[in-house]
């Protein structure tokens, strides 16, 4: 797989509900743009890989930043199993994310390029993202 853990404490986890708010990492912190999801949902590891290497292709030189790491492992039983017989394996791996999250960040690139990178991730993801500039501080 992809991107996953290195060590985790249970090999499988209940589904789980996403509710409210992100209240930490919606503030972009490393870059000077970032892509802030308007919705909840679940980020697969193979999405945010399509969307690094969208994002490198468009604005070759910047810094991307991925924001956001698929902790959550995902179950399933195989096709044609009858019901019962417990829990399947874990098949992949996904990130939750709240609505105002940042997902990625870009730095280093002007308005256009930056822009131009992030509408590509942005057409990858499975949730409706808008961009966001840097506060001053």
């Amino acid at each position: 797989m992809k991107n996953m853990p290195k060590r985790f404490k249970h090999r499988k986890v209940q589904k789980g509900t996403i509710r409210g708010n992100a209240t930490r990492g919606h503030t972009v912190e490393f870059g000077e743009w970032g892509l802030q999801s308007l919705q909840a949902g679940y980020l697969t590891s193979r999405v945010l890989e399509a969307g690094r290497v969208a994002a490198n292709r468009a604005a070759p030189g910047s810094r991307i930043t991925i924001r956001v790491f698929p902790h959550k492992p995902v179950t399933s039983i195989p096709a044609e199993t009858r019901m019962g017989k417990g829990k399947g394996e874990p098949e992949y791996w996904v990130a939750s994310i709240k609505p105002g999250t940042v997902i990625f960040e870009i730095g280093g690139a002007d308005e256009s390029h930056a822009k131009l990178a992030m509408n590509r991730v942005a057409h990858k993801l499975p949730v409706k993202c808008r961009l966001v500039q840097r506060r001053v501080r």
